[in-house]
């Protein structure tokens, strides 16, 4: 069982940046990769970012990349979206997921969730 907590969300203005925040705890040794994906509401929840563990290699969706960058900590087990030039399209609850198995990184097959974060970007 892996549990992930997500920190950092909150109200910023257009252009402005946030930093999120997941701490993971538990059996982490077999994670493969770990994701932000994010929902609107009436939307259906879709693929932010994702970073290899071992490798770091990360994933953007088309509408964060050159904005959003994914990093992480493999000594405190966190994972951080750092969110730059915010646009109000990018409101929405942000979860940080957990995948345990080799694989498209983009894809919502992913074994653990977290609460979720709310980031609200106003114009």
């Amino acid at each position: 069982q892996v549990q992930l907590v997500e920190s950092g969300g909150g109200l910023v203005q257009a252009g402005g940046s946030l930093r999120l925040s997941c701490a993971a705890s538990g059996r982490t040794f077999s994670t493969y990769g770990m994701g932000w994906f994010r929902q609107a509401p009436g939307k259906e929840r879709e693929f932010v970012a994702a970073i290899t563990w071992s490798g770091g290699r990360t994933s953007y969706a088309d509408s964060v990349k050159g904005r959003f960058t994914i990093s992480r900590d493999r000594a405190k087990k966190t994972v951080y979206l750092q969110m730059n030039s915010l646009k109000p399209e990018d409101t929405a609850v942000y979860y940080c997921a957990v995948r345990l198995h080799s694989g498209d990184v983009s894809t919502p097959e992913y074994d653990y969730w977290g609460q979720g974060t709310q980031v609200t970007v106003s114009s």
